[in-house]
């Protein structure tokens, strides 16, 4: 397939360029763009040369508190511009980046810490406090010593140096840090400046959190050609918000999970133009027919959506281009096609190759994999393989399911094992089910996740308890969210008297009874609405969290709400109601009875604050 891109001058990413450093590009891009505008966000705007020269500062902190050598140095800030800065610090001091989330559970923090060995953070005064009590040694960077030099160190750093861990949930609930260096990372961003033409006037979304793959792509897809990069916080904003920013920031260049790009389509008005946005990048998921449709609907004839199946072990393996007139037969979209110095092979059970139209296990041959995860050398043994002709080109067993059309474009058909994907989080269930039994009020759990393309999957956790009555819903959930982060804790928590099992003894998951639409057993009595405006709350909030029947008392969040699905409700009720309100209220709001008092006290065509 042919899809031509929009007329776009660039400068062509050279081969023998990913033989540098990632500091070393950068640099250049400082050299020919001082005053253009690297980072912007609501607080902060940045050119080259300024980012340049406070991220020399940090990195001279950095290397005067650890020295020379390769090492992991944490990094815990929110999204935004310190934390880019402190990426490009930690690269330049020669360093290996652990990037943290602080509003992620505390014991999660602590785990990653713990297996990275880093014997320093970077934070913040925002963070600091937390900084400080996760490990004694901490820079903030609010606070530097002014007579540090904001010249480029220029260590010598070989390609082969260590760039970054990022850290996934692992089959046994423990951290599994994936590991690139400064040639792999300077690999992907060549793939994705050459196939997408990305230039020094572009302007990069960054959706993602700086703590996932996704961001490397946005990141570095910007500050090494020159371009702008935007962060969104998209957290704390919602999808609603995020159509006029694309407008008024002049987004050029955009990537999402297909989750958020339903919600953020399914709020738009139609006569939104995003005249600027070049290509939408959609990754993380099944791209659906459907969505395919919307694109079409909402954006112009000159923006290309590209499809892309992505790893962390790899970055993006395949890539499909679509345009107004590409033609998707059956309900989801393929992946497409390789990208340079990628092949993609299909595996049966045995290793062996599989033919065109079977499906087989992905596994990607390549000499710019992940060097594996972080000191788990079994692990990394049981997915890395070498090259058995003894080449440089090692091939990587994703676990995923596909099938090659005959004309090599590759259709993806999932996750072979138990891993799913929920609002474009890669988890694995046993880490739930693991955090489920230690609390110990729990005999058994399972957790399955249940749903479809369309609306995206939900978790449903089914519980054998140790205790009579047995924990409520929001007990659950509150312990859960201590530990876990809040795309892990279920939709629904199911109390059962015990869990079908298969002949071998093992927990069978087909066999789980379906949890439909029913509502869960909750901490308060159901009580029907008592007014108009009540009643028509219930039905939205119904309707939205696919329950038959919604009470006054109900929590949000203990009938499965999340950010998502809050940013449908509130733009549902504005729609009615005409009050505009922010994602906050319902998070403080959580039940329809205070809701319902609440937008009483406000005039139509007014904001609710």
């Amino acid at each position: 397939m042919s899809v031509s891109l929009p007329t776009h001058s660039f400068s062509e990413f050279k081969k023998d360029e990913i033989e540098r450093s990632i500091p070393d590009r950068f640099e250049r891009q400082v050299a020919k763009y001082p005053h253009r505008l690297a980072v912007k966000t609501g607080n902060h705007a940045l050119t080259y040369d300024a980012l340049n020269r406070a991220a020399n500062r940090l990195a001279r902190a950095v290397l005067e508190q650890r020295g020379e050598g390769e090492e992991p140095v944490a990094l815990l800030f929110d999204q935004g511009a310190a934390a880019i800065t402190a990426i490009l610090a930690a690269l330049k001091a020669g360093k290996i980046y652990v990037p943290l989330d602080p509003t992620s559970p505390r014991a999660k923090i602590s785990s990653v810490l713990q297996d990275s060995q880093a014997g320093l953070v970077v934070s913040d005064g925002k963070n600091l406090r937390l900084a400080g009590e996760l490990i004694e040694n901490v820079i903030n960077i609010d606070r530097l010593d002014s007579n540090l030099s904001d010249g480029n160190p220029s260590l010598s750093l070989p390609p082969d140096t260590l760039a970054y861990i990022l850290y996934t949930s692992g089959s046994t609930g423990e951290p599994k840090g994936v590991v690139h260096n400064h040639r792999n990372v300077l690999h992907f961003i060549r793939n994705y400046t050459n196939d997408l033409g990305v230039g020094a006037d572009d302007r990069q979304s960054l959706l993602f959190s700086y703590t996932v793959a996704g961001s490397v792509k946005n990141i570095f897809g910007a500050l090494l050609n020159g371009a702008t990069l935007l962060p969104f916080n998209l957290k704390e904003e919602g999808p609603a918000r995020l159509s006029a920013w694309l407008t008024e920031e002049a987004v050029t260049l955009c990537q999402m999970v297909p989750t958020v790009f339903r919600h953020f389509v399914s709020d738009l008005a139609g006569t939104e133009m995003f005249p600027a946005l070049r290509v939408l990048y959609l990754t993380g998921e099944p791209l659906l027919k459907r969505d395919v449709e919307m694109y079409r609907a909402h954006f112009p004839a000159s923006c290309l959506l590209v499809n892309a199946l992505a790893s962390t072990e790899l970055n993006t393996v395949r890539q499909y281009f679509i345009d107004k007139g590409t033609e998707i037969s059956g309900s989801v979209a393929p992946v497409g096609y390789a990208v340079e110095d990628t092949e993609i092979l299909l595996l049966d059970e045995t290793g062996a190759a599989v033919g065109p139209g079977l499906v087989g296990e992905i596994a990607i041959k390549s000499r710019y994999l992940s060097l594996g995860y972080w000191r788990k050398p079994d692990l990394t043994g049981e997915v890395f393989f070498p090259d058995p002709d003894g080449g440089d080109r090692r091939t990587y067993r994703t676990s995923d399911l596909g099938r090659m059309r005959p004309d090599g474009c590759l259709e993806y058909l999932g996750r072979k094992d138990f891993q799913v994907k929920i609002r474009g989080h890669r988890i694995e269930v046993g880490e739930i089910e693991e955090a489920l039994l230690a609390l110990g009020t729990i005999k058994q759990a399972a957790v399955a996740a249940e749903g479809d393309l369309a609306a995206g999957n939900r978790l449903i956790a089914y519980i054998v308890s140790n205790e009579n009555p047995p924990p409520t819903v929001s007990t659950l959930r509150r312990a859960l969210a201590e530990k876990l982060p809040d795309y892990m804790v279920p939709s629904a928590f199911f109390i059962v008297e015990s869990l079908p099992v298969s002949a071998i003894g093992k927990v069978d998951v087909q066999a789980l009874p379906a949890a439909g639409n029913a509502r869960p057993a909750e901490e308060t009595p159901f009580v029907a609405p008592r007014t108009s405006i009540e009643a028509a709350l219930a039905k939205i909030w119904a309707e939205t969290l696919g329950k038959e029947r919604v009470g006054i008392h109900d929590n949000f969040f203990d009938l499965g709400g999340h950010s998502l699905s809050a940013t449908q409700i509130l733009s549902r009720t504005r729609d009615l109601l005409d009050v505009e309100m922010p994602l906050n209220v319902l998070f403080e709001k959580p039940t329809i009875a205070k809701l319902a008092e609440h937008l009483k006290l406000m005039p139509p065509g007014t904001e609710a604050r």
